[in-house]
C-alpha cells in the first residue's frame, strides 16, 4: 500500500505543478486580443434610398440608362422601318395572291423589333 500512496502523492503534486505552470503562463502572456488589436474596420455607409445612384463621371445613372435604352429605341425602330420597306417591295414584286417564304420570315422579324420596341420604351 505504501507504493500506492506515494504513487498518488507523485500524481497529485504533478497535476498541481501543471496547473500552477498554466496559470502562471497565462498571467505573463498578454491577451491574444491586447497584443494584435483588430484594425478599425468601418463598414461604407449605407445608400440613401431617396438618392439616385451616380457614375463615376458624376451624371445620374438613371438617367444614362435611360438615355442609352431611347438611343437603341431609336436604332431599332429606324430598323423597323427598313424591313417594312423591304417587305412593301417584295410584296408588291411577287404580284397577285403570291406570297414570298422571304416575306414570312420579315414579318417575324418586323414582329421581334416591334415588340423589342415596346418593352424598351414601357421601361
Amino acid at each position: 500500500m505504501a507504493y500506492d500512496s506515494n504513487q498518488m502523492g507523485r500524481s497529485r503534486r504533478s497535476a498541481l505543478l501543471a496547473f500552477l505552470g498554466t496559470a502562471l503562463l497565462r498571467a505573463q502572456i498578454p491577451d491574444a486580443q491586447q497584443q494584435y488589436p483588430t484594425p478599425d474596420r468601418r463598414l461604407p455607409p449605407a445608400p440613401n434610398p431617396n438618392e439616385e445612384p451616380k457614375l463615376p463621371n458624376g451624371k445620374s445613372q438613371k438617367d444614362a440608362i435611360a438615355k442609352q435604352q431611347h438611343e437603341q429605341a431609336i436604332k431599332d425602330a429606324d430598323d423597323l422601318v427598313a424591313l417594312a420597306k423591304q417587305l412593301k417591295d417584295e410584296l408588291e414584286k411577287a404580284g397577285d395572291y403570291v406570297v414570298p417564304v422571304a416575306s414570312v420570315k420579315k414579318t417575324e422579324q418586323i414582329e421581334k423589333l416591334a415588340r423589342r420596341i415596346r418593352s424598351r420604351l414601357k421601361e
